[in-house]
């Protein structure tokens, strides 16, 4: 199985993430940018991601609910920055209430994600920024990086599904 591999960069304020997954780009970027997709794997379990809206276009929003076990609900939205098609994204993650409205509790961050053929298939390298090292060091608290990680085990699962409907 594959690991997720952190680093922090504390006095910039940065997390970068890197992990290499078996499953071509086109297929990865599919599970990274289409809201049906997204909803199968992006919550750690028991949890689990239900998308309110998603517009995957520079400017537009993804809209989403994390569903816990006992029926908490956290929302969070993405809005898009810039896209370069296959190859990565760019966008704010923040914490919200169900209309959108962002918190002023919880830190927002800056998130580029880009995907890079490998030998094995695809590595997507995460560089995550946020405002303040106190926002960064709270996100590590929360859990951020076994939640993360967790997430990226239901996509491996997810890509063997679909590597193998396409076969």
């Amino acid at each position: 199985m594959e690991k997720t591999i952190y680093t922090k960069d504390i006095p910039n304020k940065k997390i970068f993430v890197k992990r290499e997954f078996n499953s071509s780009p086109e297929i990865v970027w599919k599970a990274w940018t289409e809201s049906e997709l997204l909803d199968k794997w992006w919550a750690p379990k028991p949890w689990t991601a239900k998308t309110k809206s998603m517009d995957f276009t520079e400017g537009g929003t993804w809209m989403y609910c994390m569903c816990g076990p006992d029926d908490e609900k956290v929302w969070c939205k993405v809005v898009y920055k810039k896209i370069d098609e296959i190859k990565s994204f760019e966008g704010t993650d923040a914490f919200c209430d169900e209309n959108g409205i962002e918190s002023t509790e919880m830190p927002g961050m800056y998130w580029i994600v880009s995907f890079k053929p490998s030998e094995n298939g695809t590595t997507v390298d995460v560089e995550i920024t946020f405002d303040s090292e106190e926002d960064l060091k709270k996100i590590v608290e929360m859990g951020f990086q076994d939640g993360f990680a967790s997430g990226h085990y239901n996509l491996d699962e997810l890509l063997r599904d679909l590597t193998d409907i396409k076969n």
